[in-house]
């Protein structure tokens, strides 16, 4: 989703030779970095693919990012409205580093590319062993299935009728489907909404009652709707950004930007192992604590050290921006889990592409 103001505080893995045409030399901090909470330690940040370009597009945009294998990741892009919908294969590190090492466009069925004035790009999975993608576009919103080995779509999963925009259902522009991820063995899909449905509303702190679609299949088949799950965020946030860790556990991020102020960005264990199916409920306003998902702060990015960071408009923080992109690695020694964010500059001059690691204790 492209940064809105608040006033609460594919891959081809392409045998293309182009290199990227900035140096990945840019500002960057690698392994200094320190405690952001007591279950997260910032193990440091690199710009090196802010404003660049790979095989003549443009490396910006990046709105979700999930890790394939050690050293190897997949960036989905938030378009602009003339540029082809596309992924980035990245190659990844710890420390961190990155790099592009690939690009798919993404097709429609009859081989013609989407743009960005008909495919808002915001979640990504890679599916497990099957050379596909899955990936939500919140303009509809829809969730379709991409080869990796030419770009093209093959499939759609259904999305229940109410999550459309209205007047088609009862959702929000620009406010859909932001989040997509997959349990690790490929089963349960969890398709996360950046705003609530119209019949749910906010609260009067200004926590949002969203929903969490869950969906059952298998990867490279069909997966269908099987629960809704109610998501409460904090007060002014938007749900941005779930991953899976295992059996009734996730980890979401939600974040907003003010004008002047700067971004919010925080990072949640989420527990849903006793939250019922509300798909029947036409509302979740008034819902009891307990039937919406349990969370827990890991971290708020704004705590993290700045590790030389350098901001290109008013941040609390100048290590913050318009994060949108979280994916889990492997495990690190001692028991963490490795962590990845990534920025989307939204094509701007203000707004930084920019990669962050992390080490997060999801015990």
């Amino acid at each position: 989703m492209r940064w809105k103001s608040t006033l609460s505080t594919a891959v081809v893995l392409a045998s293309l030779a182009t290199p990227l045409t900035a140096a990945a030399t840019a500002t960057g901090h690698p392994g200094h970095g320190g405690n952001c909470s007591r279950d997260a330690r910032f193990l440091g940040f690199t710009d090196s693919l802010d404003k660049t370009t790979y095989a003549g597009q443009k490396v910006s945009g990046l709105s979700a990012l999930n890790v394939t294998r050690p050293g190897h990741a997949v960036a989905l892009v938030d378009n602009v409205q003339t540029s082809p919908a596309r992924v980035f294969d990245l190659r990844i590190s710890g420390r961190p580093t990155v790099s592009v090492d690939g690009m798919t466009i993404l097709k429609r069925p009859d081989g013609t590319p989407y743009t960005g004035a008909d495919f808002d790009g915001e979640g990504l999975v890679v599916e497990r062993g099957a050379r596909t993608i899955l990936a939500t576009s919140e303009r509809e919103p829809t969730i379709r299935r991409f080869r990796l080995s030419d770009g093209q779509e093959t499939a759609s999963l259904p999305v229940p009728a109410r999550f459309q925009v209205a007047p088609a259902g009862q959702a929000t522009g620009n406010a859909t489907l932001e989040s997509l991820a997959v349990s690790p063995d490929g089963f349960s899909l969890y398709a996360g909404m950046e705003g609530p449905l119209s019949p749910d509303g906010a609260d009067a702190a200004g926590r949002n009652n969203n929903r969490i679609i869950r969906y059952a299949g298998w990867p490279g088949h069909g997966y269908k709707p099987v629960a809704q799950l109610a998501y409460k965020t904090d007060p002014g946030l938007s749900l941005v950004e779930l991953a899976v860790v295992g059996r009734n556990q996730l980890v979401s991020m939600e974040r907003t930007f003010v004008a002047g102020v700067g971004n919010t960005i925080r990072v949640f264990s989420v527990s849903t192992k006793r939250a019922p199916d509300v798909s029947k409920r036409e509302s979740i306003a008034t819902a009891p604590a307990k039937d919406f998902v349990q969370k827990k702060l890991l971290f708020d990015l704004v705590d993290c050290p700045p590790s030389g960071a350098v901001a290109k408009q008013p941040q609390p923080n100048p290590l913050l921006d318009n994060v949108e992109a979280l994916a889990l690695g492997g495990y690190l020694p001692g028991g963490r889990r490795q962590l990845f964010l990534l920025s989307d500059d939204n094509d701007g001059a203000t707004q930084i592409t920019r990669l962050y690691s992390l080490a997060v204790d999801l015990h």
